[in-house]
């Protein structure tokens, strides 16, 4: 009887070989880079600092003039100050480098 069980249980473990590859696939493609990506971005909205320059999933650029906990306020125009959730930082630019089309001549 030990004997006639044992092809079964390969056949069956066999059958669900492919379901756990495609999940490790899946793990190594998708889910491990996106976890990474996150802290990253964590890490990147932790060391925001007044004075620089970020972009706001939204797409507006604009300046960090004062840092809080959840929520930094940003400078969009000259005299117009917005308070911005954290998490709605795409991108933190250098403080220091200059736009593509303030080129000095």
């Amino acid at each position: 009887m030990a004997a006639a069980a044992d092809p079964g249980m390969v056949g069956l473990a066999m059958q669900f070989l492919p379901f756990v590859a495609i999940f490790v696939l899946f793990y190594f493609l998708l889910i491990r880079p996106q976890q990474k990506r996150q802290k990253e971005h964590q890490a990147m909205i932790g060391g925001v600092k007044r004075g620089d320059t970020i972009v706001m999933s939204s797409g507006m650029v604009g300046k960090v003039t004062r840092v809080e906990n959840d929520e930094v306020m940003v400078e969009i125009a000259q005299g117009v100050n917005v308070r911005v959730v954290k998490s709605m930082i795409a991108d933190v630019r250098n403080r220091t480098a200059v736009a593509a089309n303030d080129a000095k001549a």
